[in-house]
């Protein structure tokens, strides 16, 4: 199985980062790391850390994007959780290997400067689960 170094963080999908960020930010008092979209997932997403982990709040760019097709499913609120991992391809190698369904059969370009990747949820119990190499490994 892949070596899992940590949780990285928890994605959740909102309508409107700039309506949503009060409650992290103001009433919960988590550390705003800042916003960035990130063109390849269609996706502009805002990064809070809470201790050794994030939450991260993702707003769709395009109406045919990703988060904007799971709000239209499932509504607002848990989209994904991220395991932090020491090498992605070696662990997408043995998810593979292990039958697990990926989405991403090669790493892409995540939010400050990640490589990430995502497991379907077809083989994972129902939940979507994304792997994540942090900048400059973990």
């Amino acid at each position: 199985m892949p070596q899992i170094t940590g949780l990285d963080h928890v994605g959740i999908a909102v309508a409107s980062i700039d309506d949503a960020m009060p409650l992290y930010r103001d009433v919960l008092g988590l550390d705003h790391l800042g916003t960035e979209e990130v063109p390849g997932q269609k996706a502009r997403i805002a990064l809070f850390r809470v201790g050794e982990t994030a939450v991260e709040l993702l707003e769709s760019t395009t109406q045919d994007g990703p988060i904007a097709e799971h709000i239209r499913k499932r509504g607002e609120g848990f989209h994904h959780i991220a395991f932090r991992v020491g090498d992605i391809e070696i662990a997408l190698k043995r998810c593979s290997e292990s039958g697990i369904r990926l989405i991403n059969r090669e790493p892409v370009a995540g939010a400050h400067g990640s490589l990430i990747a995502f497991l379907h949820p077809a083989s994972t119990g129902g939940v979507l689960i994304e792997l994540c190499q942090p900048e400059g490994g973990t």
